[in-house]
């Protein structure tokens, strides 16, 4: 998951920056290049693509836009990809002269590779030798306990293990009968609204459960907004919730849902979980995201047009534009007067 962070330690030296990676995008990266925005020294968005074989200045342009919007005055840069990658430090240059010439500071680069690692901002061999260093073991920073202190999962060891978190292990016979019981919403009943609202307010619950303890025991719940995410209202009163307060809750719930849902019950969760992905700059995943909303699915009209939308490479600011148009008129819709 690329995600975003609100580490209580402030980076201050590479070891740190190579342990927080994992947390902040939800796995440990591989070919990947990942840019974390830094704002008066607090660490926020954390941005993943696919490591690239040739820069493409449009793809770093979006990069930094998202640098933009969040409001960082710096930046901090890791590549990872193969020593069987010539061009590796050429491009993370490359990345690294764009950033700067946009007028944010690039205080660290890092290059990985293989299992070690050094730094393309230092020249001193002592401490960045040609051959780079070994990587450190993550249990051995201060990040990775104060992440498993708050109750936060250990990331996934790669995108692949990711993905495969999206499709459920089996499925559980308490949350197909929840399911069952849940009232089905008949729209031509004067009483359909009062149901709609209360799925909002459902997932509301849900949100605020889930936000206090990283999951929800609570079956009954679960399976009230699974259904009600079927509803249109619903799903797109989801879709707005997002800001940065709530982001990082939100793509673990929407993942956590999309990984228990039985089908048809997946495409919702899914689709909201690749929205909410490209927004914060990983589109690799949110695709892949997508092809579980799909497998779920294949009609699911929100993820095909989600589709065509990153495949024409739309600026992730214009999804945040029309969340911020659409929501205030569910709310209304919902909850009228």
């Amino acid at each position: 998951m690329s995600g975003q962070s609100a580490l209580m330690t402030t980076l201050t030296n590479p070891h740190d920056l190579l342990a927080a990676v994992p947390f902040m995008i939800g796995y440990h990266p591989h070919d990947s290049l990942v840019i974390v925005a830094i704002r008066e020294n607090s660490i926020g968005l954390a941005m993943r693509i696919d490591y690239p074989t040739e820069l493409v200045p449009a793809l770093i342009d979006i990069l930094i836009k998202h640098l933009y919007q969040e409001g960082a005055d710096s930046a901090l840069v890791s590549a990872y990809t193969s020593a069987e990658n010539p061009g590796a430090e050429r491009i993370l240059q490359e990345v690294t002269d764009q950033i700067s010439g946009a007028g944010i500071e690039v205080r660290e680069a890092l290059l990985v590779q293989d299992g070690r690692w050094r730094s393309t901002l230092c020249h001193d061999q002592q401490c960045c030798p040609p051959e780079g260093n070994l990587l450190p073991d993550p249990a051995d920073s201060l990040v990775t306990v104060e992440r498993v202190v708050e109750g936060r999962a250990l990331p996934f060891s790669n995108l692949d293990e990711m993905k495969s978190s999206l499709h459920s292990k089996g499925i559980n016979p308490d949350l197909i009968r929840a399911i069952a019981g849940v009232q089905k919403i008949d729209y031509s009943d004067p009483g359909a609204s009062a149901l709609q609202a209360s799925g909002a307010m459902a997932l509301n619950d849900l949100v605020q459960e889930f936000s206090q303890k990283g999951m929800s025991s609570d079956v009954e719940l679960t399976a009230h907004v699974l259904v009600r995410l079927c509803d249109l209202h619903i799903r797109d009163y989801g879709l707005g919730m997002a800001n940065d307060e709530n982001r990082e809750k939100l793509l673990a719930l929407w993942r956590w849902l999309a990984s228990i849902a039985p089908h048809p019950l997946a495409a919702a969760p899914a689709t909201l979980y690749a929205e909410l992905l490209y927004e914060v700059g990983d589109g690799a995943l949110a695709m892949r995201a997508l092809e579980r909303a799909c497998e779920d699915d294949p009609e699911y009209s929100l993820a095909k047009l989600l589709r065509r939308a990153f495949a024409a490479g739309w600026p992730p600011s214009r999804f945040v534009e029309m969340r911020g148009e659409l929501h205030p008129k569910i709310c209304e819709a919902l909850f009228p007067g």
